[in-house]
């Protein structure tokens, strides 16, 4: 209530993670959204009353990345709905050239292009990887991030040519070692690496799904060739 009657005219709200948002706070933003009102109740019980404020013109914009965990009122209200994908490699390394020059890293295209290919499409990822890379070469003392240098810095991190780290390789090698490649249930798996089903849905799986490397089926995950060719590992009979 305090962010919406602070608001001046044509001003922006923006809200991360919609689907966050606790009841109470949506049922303050349906008005708000539908006519530009902003209801104060005052007092408890049979005394209590609502007094109505006029909000001046302003735009709501809402990001999440759980469209179906939205409640259906607040989804419902809005005026337009949009699907952003994944960037694409070049821009990143636009990104991470323009990211360079701020942190002060002399990092060359050949460099870049490795480093946006470990980003997992996402800026966020390219710029934490970009200062671990500055890191690396501090501490050793080099001058110039160039291919060489930061496969190095990403091999010392952990992080494999597509952006791979050792939690997503080990996900993929429990299904492929101890369930032949699936399908298997991502509860089960969530047992085997003891961690909780939604956090693997969530945060490893989408980028597995996108490389082609994991499949979802009525039976559960299963494993594709390609991710049997690059972790190294024979391809079952069965999957030839």
């Amino acid at each position: 209530a305090a962010i919406l009657s602070n608001l001046e005219n044509q001003e922006i709200l923006f809200i991360d993670e919609a689907h966050r948002l606790n009841k109470l706070i949506e049922e303050v933003l349906y008005p708000a959204m539908e006519s530009r009102k902003l209801n104060i109740i005052i007092g408890k019980g049979a005394g209590a009353r609502t007094i109505s404020l006029d909000l001046p013109s302003f735009t709501l914009i809402a990001a999440t990345t759980r469209v179906n965990l939205l409640s259906s009122p607040l989804r419902s209200r809005f005026g337009a709905t949009f699907k952003l994908d994944y960037y694409r490699e070049e821009d990143i390394e636009v990104i991470i050239k323009r990211s360079a020059e701020i942190l002060g890293v002399n990092i060359t295209g050949e460099g870049a292009r490795i480093l946006a290919k470990a980003s997992r499409f996402t800026p966020r990822v390219a710029n934490r990887l970009l200062k671990r890379v500055r890191d690396y070469i501090e501490v050793h003392r080099l001058g110039t991030a160039d291919g060489k240098v930061v496969t190095n810095a990403l091999n010392f991190l952990g992080v494999d040519p597509l952006g791979l780290e050792e939690y997503d390789r080990e996900f993929l090698k429990i299904i492929i070692n101890k369930f032949s490649g699936g399908p298997v249930g991502i509860k089960t798996i969530a047992a085997a690496l003891n961690e909780d089903a939604s956090a693997l849905e969530e945060v490893y799986e989408p980028y597995l799904i996108k490389l082609g490397f994991i499949r979802r089926t009525p039976s559960g995950r299963l494993i594709e060739q390609s991710a049997f060719q690059h972790l190294g590992i024979k391809i079952p009979r069965k999957l030839v």
